[in-house]
């Protein structure tokens, strides 16, 4: 791990302490590394510890959100919770992010407390365990400057919060060719603070808290790109404009953020410019913690 990404993680860390402008009114600051634009994991990680604020001894088990307009990476937003249930066994927020004085994004999120109940899961894929497999950022240095394949991501040699170990090596045949699925190992590259043996309760509590607004941030990279995978050999990523328009999670299981976990994109369907997206999160064990449905912009510009 580098120190540009250990502090690329410790950066994220630090934006999701967000500020308290009024009850149930936060402000949040922006990662600058991913241009002008906003990250949708960004948005969607905030706006969870801002719902998070606002409940207690519970935690999110499922958020449904929407993408409405471009965020500008320059300017704070502005996030704005609305208590709409508290229940005994469940507990209802809805979030809108304003810039400008203008919705850009709003989500519904469910929070729950811990209960027992049946337990099953389907199967890990059967991929390569990370210590397999390559760092993606190192892969992308090595395959040269401008010149190396249109299909790489401008993102693959930027330091991110997370390390990344794709299953289909960056550059090799086998990335290369037109697929339907897209697993990557993942990990956060800083200790999640809370989870250590011995710890009182209410550390632990903020442990699961916070990976799982990590999970949020997680669940959007490289995930609308997927779906264009199966066309990659005829459009590549230059001809594309690519945008998240609405983004589901469903968390099953508690969130070991800062271990591995195989993070499996795949694509059920393209049309009307507008690409499907689903994706799981397994951790080592094989057990599956989260789900995720994306429908993404996909449109062709040249």
């Amino acid at each position: 791990m580098t120190q540009q990404t250990s502090n690329r993680a410790q950066r994220l860390l630090k934006l999701l302490e967000l500020k308290q402008i009024e009850e149930n009114l936060y402000q949040g600051f922006n990662e600058k590394e991913n241009g002008s634009r906003l990250f949708g994991g960004q948005v969607l990680a905030q706006a969870t510890m801002a719902a998070y604020r606002t409940v207690q001894d519970v935690h999110v088990h499922s958020l449904h959100a929407y993408f409405l307009r471009a965020g500008n990476v320059s300017r704070p937003v502005l996030y704005e919770v609305e208590r709409i249930r508290d229940g005994r066994s469940f507990t209802t927020r809805r979030v809108v992010a304003i810039q400008n004085g203008l919705a850009i994004f709003n989500m519904d999120i469910s929070f729950q407390g811990d209960e027992l109940g049946l337990d099953h899961s389907s199967p890990m894929p059967n991929v390569p365990m990370p210590d397999e497999l390559r760092n993606d950022r190192e892969v992308a240095h090595s395959l040269g400057g401008p010149t190396a394949d249109p299909r790489l991501s401008p993102m693959a040699k930027i330091a991110r919060p997370f390390e990344i170990r794709s299953v289909f090596e960056l550059g090799s045949d086998a990335w290369g060719e037109n697929r339907f699925w897209n697993p990557a190992w993942i990990r956060f590259l800083e200790p999640v603070a809370g989870n250590e043996v011995g710890e009182p309760a209410e550390s632990e509590f903020q442990h699961q808290l916070m990976s799982r607004c990590l999970l949020a941030y997680a669940s959007d990279m490289g995930l609308v790109s997927t779906a264009n995978l199966p066309h990659q050999s005829a459009v590549d990523r230059s001809q594309l404009q690519m945008a998240s328009l609405d983004h589901s999670i469903w968390i099953h299981r508690p969130v070991p953020m800062d271990q591995w976990l195989l993070f499996h994109k795949r694509t059920s369907t393209a049309h009307g410019s507008r690409g499907m997206v689903h994706a799981d999160f397994f951790a080592v064990d094989g057990s599956l913690v989260a789900s995720v449905t994306q429908e993404g912009l996909i449109r062709i510009t040249q």
